[in-house]
């Protein structure tokens, strides 16, 4: 790249940035974009500092009201249950993802798996449906449309007032025109943008745990704005007039950041349909009756696992156990009912991964179904995260119900077993449930980098096209 090329690049640059602060609907516009980027930074980011204040206020009177319970007889303590909430990540206001949809409490006990309960959208007026004002939103959405909307007529405008055709006699390269326009158009990309890299920027610094991935968000939303700024300057290029390249752009921008990623998951739901919560409720049911009943003394398993346990013990009656008959029924049960709802649940959480995995490969044609898949992953928002705290809840739960079990066989005799207590102090032996997200060396290849390549691969396109624009551009001379 020769001095000469930097510097008429640079004019060219310059000349656009000249016409776009004359034009005062431009700068209004842009000045308008920057401030609503501001405010839903500090909206959302308010609103997450909000939501995990509350959430922790909760998980804190959960679990004070678990540990100042009184002596009890553990099975009791399996039924009386706990509360676990799921903290959002730092990130999380950058991009609010399925979080306003999906519960965030878990209620744990034993015999049993609930879902997660009250999702904000669950909780609030039905204008949630219209969406929430975030840095994500603004730059996936509305950043592009004012790039399009300055962008349409750098190319096409000149030509049709007869410029374009004298810059081009007057041995100004095509190639050299474009990149001057190019480099007005993703300066001014970024310069919208800034603020949410600002405040990406600032998070990566204060929270250094997720530095990574506030880094790669910054990176992949600048990826896609430079899409966006390229395709407006090629299409006001290849146009012969700025009114259809600003109709091309338009229809570009509603197809690929409004229709597909709204209609994508309608025909993911309908290719792949999942059961009702009644409808899994009912087949889990019909399994647990197939399996057996821990409550049911005359059960078909549990009278072989009744002899099973004798043999063991080398012993012929129950009373004669060295441990709690009683309480090996319930570990038994518990065993058999987790096995079955982590099966229910996987099952689940495939079809789910299926659904999502048609929605992604529409991102060949919308660049920013690819880009929300990065960005709630690396936010901690996205399908993935929420079932990891499903997953991570069944866990803990089969964790205490079991520890709860095991003071029932150990700490409590057969004989006149419902009218004994453990001491209270057994309740401060049960461990914190701690909730957290997955690594970025987890969450990368699986989403950002199929993201990072797929805009890549958008942009590497636009590259070629822009020479080919370019050489037409000198052929023509126009």
């Amino acid at each position: 790249m020769t001095a000469r090329f930097r510097s008429t690049v640079a004019a060219i640059a310059r000349t656009e940035w000249r016409a776009m602060l004359r034009n005062q609907v431009a700068v209004a516009a842009g000045v308008l974009m920057l401030a609503l980027t501001l405010a839903a930074i500090l909206v959302s980011h308010e609103r997450v500092r909000a939501v995990n204040a509350e959430r922790a206020r909760f998980q804190a009177s959960a679990d004070e009201q678990w540990h100042s319970q009184p002596d009890r007889h553990p099975h009791r303590v399996v039924h009386y249950g706990h509360y676990v909430f799921r903290p959002l990540s730092p990130l999380a206001f950058f991009d609010f993802g399925v979080d306003p949809f999906t519960g965030h409490t878990l209620f744990l006990e034993g015999h049993r798996q609930n879902s997660a309960n009250f999702s904000d959208a669950g909780q609030s007026s039905v204008l949630l449906r219209f969406g929430q004002l975030t840095p994500a939103f603004v730059l996936q959405v509305l950043t592009p449309l004012l790039i399009v909307f300055l962008a349409f007529g750098s190319v096409a405008r000149e030509r049709e007032r007869g410029q374009l055709r004298l810059q081009l006699t007057q041995g100004v390269k095509g190639t050299t025109l474009l990149a001057g326009k190019l480099a007005a158009h993703a300066a001014i990309a970024m310069l919208l943008a800034s603020p949410a890299f600002v405040a990406l920027g600032a998070i990566a610094v204060l929270h250094g745990a997720v530095a990574a991935e506030a880094l790669a968000i910054l990176a992949g939303y600048a990826l896609y704005l430079l899409v966006w700024a390229v395709a407006a300057v090629l299409v006001s290029a290849l146009l012969p007039r700025a009114r259809d390249a600003l109709l091309a752009l338009v229809g570009g921008w509603i197809v690929t950041a409004i229709l597909l990623p709204r209609v994508m998951p309608d025909f993911a739901t309908m290719d792949i349909e999942r059961p009702t919560r009644i409808e899994t409720e009912v087949a889990i049911h019909e399994r647990l009756k197939a399996l057996g009943d821990s409550h049911d003394p005359d059960d078909p398993y549990f009278s072989r696992f009744r002899q099973q346990v004798l043999a063991k013990y080398g012993v012929a009656r129950i009373e004669d156990l060295p441990v709690n008959y009683g309480g090996l029924v319930m570990q038994e049960g518990e065993r058999l009912t987790s096995e079955l709802f982590d099966e229910f649940m996987r099952a689940d959480y495939e079809r789910q991964t299926a659904q999502s995995g048609i929605v992604h490969r529409a991102a060949l044609a919308s660049p920013v179904i690819a880009l929300r898949r990065m960005s709630t992953a690396l936010a901690g928002t996205n399908l993935d995260s929420h079932t990891r705290f499903l997953f991570e809840g069944e866990k803990y739960r089969y964790r205490f119900v079991q520890a709860l079990n095991r003071l029932h066989t150990t700490e409590i005799r057969y004989q006149n077993d419902r009218d004994q207590r453990v001491g209270k102090h057994h309740w401060d032996d049960t461990p914190r449930f701690g909730y957290a997200p997955a690594p970025f060396a987890e969450v990368a290849p699986r989403h950002a980098w199929p993201a990072f390549a797929l805009l890549g691969g958008w942009l590497a396109a636009l590259a070629v096209s822009a020479r080919w624009v370019a050489q037409r551009l000198e052929r023509t001379g126009k």
